[in-house]
């Protein structure tokens, strides 16, 4: 499927699928989107609910640019926070693809970004001292995991254009997934979104959205 390289409004860059009319990330903000939905409302509701939590282990469905990694490392950085990250991608992207995209603003950002994506599939490796990563690549339905991780980034597609991703067969999969009182945040706020996760047994809230985005929602694990 052919792929595009976009300038967001915040002016970080994202992926286009034109065929799908799918933008790995907000149009209005790539940095904007994943700093408000996954750090602002995912890892630093972790660190100040749950401080005990250390170290954090963080699941995303969607590794894609690796922009939620990249930012989770920056934060985990300034908290002194050990972190065990797994990132699954169905289909990751490519080193031309990465070499654009500019997330990293300073020498060292750029180093770090750089090591994310060149860390091995299929190993956890020790990016940094406090940073372990595991990147697989396989399909969101083939995660087996149990009671492993604290949070998830629940970052795929969106249901529009792949609703076998969004259902409670998928929910069911996170539930277990997840360690007891673990939470779920994603960019995603569609009513059938929120039953699925209810049916697969979580309890859910709607909070204020991104930029161009009125809602999104975080679930919790009871």
């Amino acid at each position: 499927m052919k792929r595009e390289i976009i300038v967001t409004a915040d002016g970080s860059k994202t992926i286009f699928l034109p065929e799908w009319n799918e933008h790995y990330h907000s149009k209005h903000g790539a940095i904007q989107e994943a700093l408000h939905v996954f750090i602002k409302h995912g890892f630093l509701h972790l660190q100040h609910n749950f401080p005990e939590t250390k170290p954090i282990s963080i699941l995303e469905i969607g590794f894609g640019t690796g922009l939620n990694a990249f930012l989770t490392v920056l934060e985990a950085q300034k908290r002194n926070v050990e972190i065990n990250y797994t990132g699954v991608e169905a289909y990751p992207v490519t080193q031309e693809e990465i070499e654009v995209l500019n997330y990293a603003t300073t020498e060292e950002g750029k180093e770090i970004f750089k090591q994310l994506h060149e860390a091995p599939w299929e190993e956890r490796t020790w990016v940094f001292n406090t940073f372990g990563l595991l990147k697989q690549e396989k399909e969101f339905a083939k995660i087996t995991d149990e009671a492993l991780y604290d949070l998830i980034y629940f970052d795929a597609f969106g249901v529009r254009v792949q609703p076998e991703l969004w259902t409670e067969a998928i929910f069911s999969k996170m539930y277990q997934a997840l360690k007891p009182k673990g939470l779920l945040v994603t960019y995603a706020a569609a009513g059938s979104v929120r039953r699925a996760m209810q049916a697969a047994g979580f309890q859910v809230e709607k909070l204020p959205g991104p930029p161009g985005k009125r809602e999104m929602l975080r679930a919790f694990k009871g």
